[in-house]
């Protein structure tokens, strides 16, 4: 399934990531700077989180708390070197905890992946908008 939207439908378009999700466990694929955090940073806050959402690029995962009390997990493995890195901080414990996990560079952790879950490629159409593909792995 494919979306155009620019930056002022980004709520439509977290929406309609959360209610297409057939997995909570969510991809993110995207060159540099297409808005992956963005839209992870929108999709946290059609889940109810009021805290400041940023990027884990250094602690490799930041955890929110819904406000109806659910987890949310956001990784960013731009920086990491090796897989092992993703392993030392029990990334399976985190994968099949049934909340909420939304991960940025996944292909640095390929080999770690659950075979169910979602994958979302970001691709710049223009300066302003951008075509999101959703595929549930099922």
């Amino acid at each position: 399934m494919e979306k155009n939207y620019s930056l002022n439908e980004l709520p439509e378009i977290a929406k309609y990531v959360i209610d297409n999700a057939a997995n909570k466990v969510i991809l993110f694929y995207g060159e540099m700077g297409v808005g992956k955090t963005t839209l992870i940073k929108e999709i946290v806050k059609q889940l109810g989180v009021n805290d400041n959402v940023s990027s884990p690029t250094f602690s490799l995962v930041n955890e929110y708390q819904s406000n109806s009390g659910d987890t949310i997990y956001h990784f960013d493995f731009y920086r990491i070197d090796n897989e092992e890195e993703a392993m030392d901080i029990g990334i399976d414990e985190y994968f099949y905890s049934n909340s909420w996990c939304l991960v940025e560079w996944p292909n640095k952790v390929e080999n770690l992946l659950p075979l169910e879950s979602v994958n979302i490629t970001i691709t710049e159409t223009n300066e302003f908008n951008r075509t999101l593909e959703l595929k549930n792995n099922e």
